[in-house]
């Protein structure tokens, strides 16, 4: 089992209202910075190793519902993703999803890989 955690605020970008370009950058700098986070603590992990259960956990003060939570981890799944070699939609990756309470300002991603 791989874990990492990251200061990273997921939020439901269905409900944000930036210019694409914004939106965009965002999107880009959560996906490399998972990626990057992963490869750091396991460089030598991929494809051979499927099938793998993925959970991200937000932590943050509020919760999101359901369908914000899965889309604000769009980027970090992406990231997942890449770092695995693998289509993010590949049946060879199952993906959980959670949330806790952090407290006030408390903004993290934990990341479990689960072989």
């Amino acid at each position: 089992m791989i874990e990492v955690e990251m200061d990273m605020k997921i939020v439901s970008v269905a409900n944000m209202r930036l210019h694409w370009a914004a939106k965009a950058r965002l999107v880009k700098t959560q996906r490399q910075k998972t990626k990057n986070a992963l490869a750091a603590v396991a460089q030598s992990f991929g494809v051979d190793v499927l099938p793998v259960t993925v959970i991200l956990t937000r932590v943050a003060p509020r919760r999101l519902d359901g369908d914000n939570l899965q889309s604000g981890f769009k980027a970090v799944r992406d990231g997942v993703a890449d770092w695995l070699g693998i289509d993010d939609g590949s049946e060879m990756i199952e993906w959980q999803y959670n949330q806790r309470s952090g407290g006030p300002n408390v903004y993290k991603v934990e990341i479990e890989v689960i072989t």
